[in-house]
């Protein structure tokens, strides 16, 4: 290629998509999502600077799809040594972590909680408020013994705070002494380190707690619409991302799926007629008709195929209708 008016899409393009694909060590996708971005911005400048380019020389098709960076949960064992370690600290960084995880709201949700954001919804009921926050939305999430606890440490440590932190926060549940994003760092940095003295295995980040309370509660046997109104979410897709299933999770549902498998109803079994009537009058007809139907009816559900069943339903509607045409047929003749 010796000029910009002969480059193609077949074979230039795409010759230089698959060199891409086995580069050794291989690239991830994320890297190669980085090549093709900066061509297609060169070629899209050189186009609007007037050269004769080829539209669709790069498809969004082209571009390889990039992992899922959520954060994931966190393994039951680090999980548990981070918790003993906050409680150990019992510092206002280490309770307002520990609500974050006990409760799975979003870090920056945990920093605009009221001071009434526990709220009684009747006899030894509780749930703590979580104002609108990311999703435009507000929520109650229950909380037990342990997180009034949490919350009543959190308030006597905050009367403990300087005036001018509480004068920064009126109204709020943790004081700051600048802007939200200084106690978010705070809150971080707080979270990096006990982890640390913790000898959790990976770095954590906060918005791990909130994966970690939801893979959790899934443990528990809660369901999924009732953990996306406890997280908050509008769309259930988002709560399934949220959720981690492990080889021992499935172990545990597969073996107790098994021993629940007892049939409460049993399904009735359909009777195999013993003898089909040879008489050539109507009444044999119409006994055979039903003997057909019933045989037809027993291997429709022996299928595992959908599609073959619904063809055998819709045979046995035609055999319904010549039962039908059949007993009309008999009564005229009366």
């Amino acid at each position: 290629m010796r000029q910009l008016t002969e480059l193609r899409r077949d074979p230039h393009l795409c010759g230089w998509f698959r060199r891409l694909c086995k580069q050794d060590p291989p690239w991830s996708n994320t890297t190669r999502q980085h090549y093709l971005l900066n061509l297609r911005r060169l070629l899209h400048d050189l186009a609007a600077a007037g050269h004769p380019l080829q539209p669709g020389l790069i498809l969004n098709e082209d571009f390889p799809r990039l992992p899922q960076y959520l954060p994931r949960a966190l393994s039951p064992e680090d999980d548990s040594r981070l918790q003993q370690e906050l409680r150990r600290t019992d510092d206002l960084s280490s309770n307002a972590l520990m609500l974050t995880r006990l409760t799975g709201i979003r870090i920056g949700e945990c920093i605009h909680l009221s001071l009434d954001s526990l709220r009684s919804l009747g006899h030894d009921q509780w749930a703590l408020h979580v104002p609108i926050g990311k999703l435009y939305t507000e929520r109650l999430v229950p909380v037990d013994e342990d997180l009034r606890h949490i919350v009543t440490s959190i308030l006597t440590l905050r009367a403990q705070a300087p005036a001018s932190h509480l004068a920064k926060s009126a109204g709020l549940l943790l004081p700051r002494s600048a802007s939200p994003k200084t106690l978010y760092a705070h809150l971080n940095f707080a979270l990096h380190r006990a982890a640390e003295r913790a000898g959790c295995s990976h770095p954590v980040t906060c918005h791990q707690l909130r994966h970690t309370y939801a893979t959790e509660m899934i443990r528990l046997g809660i369901s999924l619409p009732a953990l996306m109104r406890l997280l908050g979410h509008k769309d259930i897709r988002m709560t399934m991302r949220y959720v981690q299933v492990t080889q021992a999770d499935l172990q545990h549902q597969f073996h107790l799926a098994r021993q629940n498998a007892v049939q409460l109803h049993q399904i009735p079994q359909l009777s195999i007629p013993t003898s089909l009537s040879t008489n050539a009058d109507l009444p044999g007809i119409r006994r055979t008709l039903s003997a057909t139907r019933h045989l037809l009816e027993m291997y429709r559900r022996q299928l595992q195929d959908e599609t073959a069943r619904r063809k055998l339903q819709h045979l046995d509607k035609r055999l319904l209708n010549v039962v039908f045409e059949l007993d009309r047929f008999t009564e005229a003749q009366k």
